[in-house]
């Protein structure tokens, strides 16, 4: 069967996945209906681009997305959403404008705003919002004039302090979304999916935003008109643990399918009270649902603490976990913490948790790195000088690539450093606008890669030519065809070699403070003890399915990293492919993998 424009950006989609993510793991896909029309509701929305990319190569099923009107406009991005029919939005905040003339406010009600030099009958309208600050936003409720407006709610404090002199505003026009809808009903009416992002724009905070009413509306809207509609909703968890990082993990969840009770579309076909009763009990069950499949913890603090605590839990820290096993268990942890988070017993293990993370800050290490310093010095030494000379041996072949790319590395940072900045700027959700990073990364690498592999082929041929080589230019062209395999294996050299570097930290405090090794090794121990204990003690208080056997059939961390690189090998297309992933191509096992 022929490869369509579907097919063709989901194959680019998994070569872009494959070079950026170390590892992506899928879990729960058996969950996804594979007749009914569905709504793939996705969160946390952590990344413009990437955040679909994940969906598609990850989905059973073709879907739509729905995706904003002003990113058709971009040259990859459209033409991506363009393959796969996605539906534009008009996003209101796209279409601001500024508003002609001044404000200041009215004497006598704070429900008004006069302008000075404005015009307000011609630039705004009833439910437009009057922009102040970018979290000052109020809604017109009637225009009175070319200089005075009501509006719906009256000025709070902070906004007639910024009126109190003249002051510039900005307009939003209010956008009327029912061709949007209409366009939704049509592909669920047909049998297919749609994917949206409930939350809104991209963020980089620890636990979702608020999610917005829009595939409830959808849902309900569309069922209300087509009785015989039986549309499942499926939420779809997006775990990252580096989004803004090339070479990171990610895992992708899908939960069970929410089935739109029939009773909750009668409601709302009713309208009124009990339309905006059925938009949100339909709300809080997508919301419930995305819970279950994600990491929401209130703060980066919290997150920090439930990590620490899984990795010492010691049932699951002496087995080998998948990745999306330690996503399951970050989320379960974290539901205990919130069950016991004001329990005394609870606040004082989330304080050494604190200290322990702060003692490793002033060593230098990562908690998987502690075990790593119970080496006496005569088995430490050796091991160390092999390191070394392993280090230096796969730099000196990483180091070219390192060389041939830095153009496209200086670019990359310097655009993606400059796109964060105005992220951050232009939104009052984002706590460092990490999540436009990897958007970026991924687009100039896309576009300057091909570009610098051509200027140095070109180099080349312009050498050859000069020198009168026959076949100059087919030598050029294929030089250009073979330079990003080529440095991508270069990249995973020097990747290595950055996982070799980070396991020499213990060993020279093995060496060097053997004495502050073991007692960060006996803080850990206890602390791993206490943990454990609580864990065992008290998860079925807050966990009604909490199991104690849980990791019993798991294999042991142990027998894993003692497996030969070819003992048992089997010689099929799947083990070669696990042969030359990165993980395993160097015959070294990572680091960095127990880190995450």
């Amino acid at each position: 069967m022929p490869m369509d424009a579907y097919d063709g950006v989901k194959f680019a989609f998994k070569i872009v996945s494959d070079v950026f993510f170390r590892e992506i793991k899928v879990s729960g896909a058996h969950h996804v209906p594979l007749e009914e029309p569905c709504i793939f509701i996705v969160a946390p929305h952590a990344n413009q681009f990437v955040d679909p990319g994940m969906v598609i190569i990850s989905n059973p099923r073709r879907f739509s997305p729905l995706m904003a009107q002003s990113s058709f406009k971009r040259k990859i991005i459209g033409a991506a959403a363009r393959a796969l029919k996605a539906i534009p939005v008009i996003r209101p905040q796209d279409l601001a404008t500024k508003g002609t003339g001044q404000l200041v406010a009215d004497k006598e009600s704070n429900f008004i705003l006069n302008g000075i030099d404005t015009k307000f009958t011609q630039e705004t309208g009833p439910r437009d919002l009057i922009v102040l600050h970018k979290t000052l936003k109020f809604e017109v409720a009637e225009v009175m004039s070319d200089t005075q407006l009501r509006l719906k709610v009256e000025l709070n404090e902070e906004a007639l302090q910024i009126i109190k002199d003249e002051t510039a505003y900005k307009i939003i026009p209010h956008i009327d979304q029912s061709k949007l809808y209409e366009k939704v009903h049509e592909r669920l009416d047909e049998g297919e999916c749609i994917v949206i992002f409930p939350e809104g724009g991209s963020h980089d905070r620890s636990e979702m935003l608020p999610l917005k009413a829009g595939f409830a509306i959808m849902a309900l809207g569309a069922m209300a008109e087509n009785k015989n509609l039986k549309i499942k909703i499926v939420p779809v968890g997006l775990n990252y643990f580096h989004p803004h990082r090339f070479r990171s993990r990610a895992v992708v969840s899908y939960g069970a399918p929410i089935t739109v009770a029939p009773e909750l579309v009668e409601k709302y076909a009713q309208g009124g009270a009990s339309k905006r009763e059925a938009i949100s009990k339909l709300l809080d069950e997508g919301y419930d649902g995305l819970r279950s499949v994600t990491v929401n913890a209130p703060n980066y603090d919290t997150l920090m603490i439930i990590a620490t605590a899984r990795r010492l839990y010691k049932p699951a820290a002496e087995h080998k976990l998948r990745i999306d096993q330690v996503v399951e268990l970050n989320r379960r942890f974290l539901l205990g913490y919130k069950y016991f988070e004001k329990d005394p017993r609870l606040v004082d293990l989330a304080q050494r948790i604190k200290a322990y993370n702060n003692t490793l800050k002033y060593f230098g290490l990562r908690d998987y790195q502690v075990s790593r310093t119970q080496t006496t010095m005569y088995s430490a030494a050796p091991v160390l000088v092999s390191r070394i000379i392993k280090l230096v041996f796969l730099a000196i072949f990483g180091f070219p690539a390192l060389l041939i790319n830095s153009p496209l590395i200086i670019l990359t940072l310097v655009i993606s450093q400059k796109k964060q900045e105005e992220a951050l700027a232009g939104s009052t959700v984002k706590i460092a606008a990490r999540d436009v990073l990897a958007t970026w990364k991924i687009l100039v690498a896309l576009v300057v890669m091909p570009l610098l592999y051509g200027f140095y082929s070109f180099l080349l041929f312009m050498y050859l030519w000069k020198h009168s080589f026959n076949h100059a230019f087919g030598l050029s062209l294929l030089v250009w065809a073979a330079l990003p395999f080529i440095q991508y294996i270069c990249g995973l050299v020097l990747e290595n070699s950055i996982d070799i570097y980070k396991s020499l930290r213990p060993l020279f405090l093995s060496l060097s403070n053997p004495d502050g090794a073991a007692e960060l090794r006996i803080m850990r121990e206890n602390l791993s003890d206490t943990i454990t204990t609580f864990v065992d003690e008290n998860g079925a208080t807050a966990l009604s399915d909490f199991d104690i056997h849980k990791f019993d059939n798991l294999e042991l961390k142990d027998q894993a990293e003692s497996r030969s690189f070819l003992k048992d090998v089997k010689i099929s297309p799947p083990n070669i492919q696990k042969w030359f992933d990165d993980r395993h191509l160097f015959n070294f096992n990572t680091d960095e993998s127990e880190s995450e």
